[in-house]
């Protein structure tokens, strides 16, 4: 017999989201020893052991991850049950919905998502995480049962998980950022962060040789944009960041084949159906549409030239200028019945 009980599922949730079966006993209000119990009961049933035990606490071993992700969608799922019912019975979503964003996507599309979502439906309550776009990122947060919603980019260095659902809110270009008045861009050191090599950019970038080696590393986009501010300087950076940019930047469109990327939603197609969770994203689609004219007005040359000059010279700058915006990718997820 395999089956586990939902009692059985939080204790190894709580274990793992604890790092210790003594913090998992206080979460639970119960003892080190019931959870101990527990878990190795768990641990008959699968055939595997779930958790390393040390000095260091318990964690989770490469058998135990996935049920310990697993374990959190279930219990997300059964703790929706009574909100469904009262959606079913009202027609209105309620209910906590766990949403995992990157720093630049939270700064400018939620904002005005969870305004419009407290207005419109005052029962769903949202709780925001910032997750680096890195790795795993946002999308790795709702395999792991940790996010019901990611807002993640969609054609990132990482695959997305397979399973998942997912849907385009914008897409957005890269551009140059460097100081206003700045003579020659190019001659200045390049600033980076490490969420901004991605395969977004990964294949044009290596194209550029006018594109120095990065001279300093600021680990966040919104301390590159800084820097730049600062003169000590230029970037290469993604519109949502650029919508910060201060008066004392400039910023230049690359050109033609510049690098873009796709902002979207991700999550599980079980949440996908569900009220709260699809509230949530008609409301981040509704943002989007007001953000995007100011991501394509944020990329292009509004107080420089244009880069065409910088990165290929002999280029037809009239005819960068006619390029049409990039347009978002349609959506694939649909409203629960």
């Amino acid at each position: 017999m395999t089956d586990l009980a939902v009692r059985e599922l939080r204790v190894l949730v709580a274990v793992a989201g604890a790092g210790s079966f003594t913090g998992a006993a206080e979460r639970l209000g119960t003892t080190q020893s019931a959870v101990s119990h527990t878990v190795r009961a768990c641990e008959r049933k699968l055939g595997a052991v779930l958790f390393d035990r040390g000095r260091h606490g318990a964690r989770p071993t490469a058998a135990g991850r996935a049920p310990a992700a697993q374990a959190r969608r279930v219990l997300r799922l059964l703790d929706g049950i009574a909100d469904e019912v009262r959606g079913a019975a009202t027609g209105e979503p309620s209910g906590t919905v766990r949403v995992a964003a990157f720093r630049s996507a939270a700064a400018h599309l939620l904002p005005g998502a969870l305004a419009a979502l407290g207005v419109r439906h005052p029962d769903v309550a949202p709780r925001v995480r910032i997750v680096p776009d890195l790795g795993p990122g946002t999308p790795g947060e709702v395999v792991a049962g940790r996010a019901d919603l990611a807002i993640a980019t969609l054609d990132g260095s990482a695959p997305l998980p397979p399973g998942l659902v997912r849907g385009a809110l914008l897409a957005e270009p890269y551009a140059l950022a460097h100081p206003a008045g700045a003579a020659d861009p190019r001659t200045l050191p390049l600033v980076d962060w490490a969420e901004n090599c991605s395969s977004c950019t990964r294949a044009w970038w290596s194209e550029q040789d006018w594109i120095p080696r990065a001279t300093l590393d600021a680990g966040d986009d919104s301390v590159v944009l800084s820097m730049v501010a600062g003169g000590l300087g230029m970037a290469i950076m993604p519109a949502l960041a650029l919508l910060e940019a201060p008066a004392t930047v400039a910023v230049a469109d690359l050109g033609p084949g510049r690098p873009t990327r796709t902002v979207g939603y991700v999550t599980t197609p079980e949440l996908a159906g569900t009220r709260a969770v699809w509230a949530v994203i008609r409301e981040l689609r509704a943002a989007a549409r007001t953000v995007l004219p100011l991501v394509r007005g944020a990329a292009a040359p509004v107080r420089a030239a244009t880069a065409t000059a910088l990165v290929a010279p002999d280029a037809d700058a009239a005819a960068t200028a006619r390029r049409p915006s990039p347009r978002p990718v349609a959506r694939t997820a649909r409203p629960p019945r």
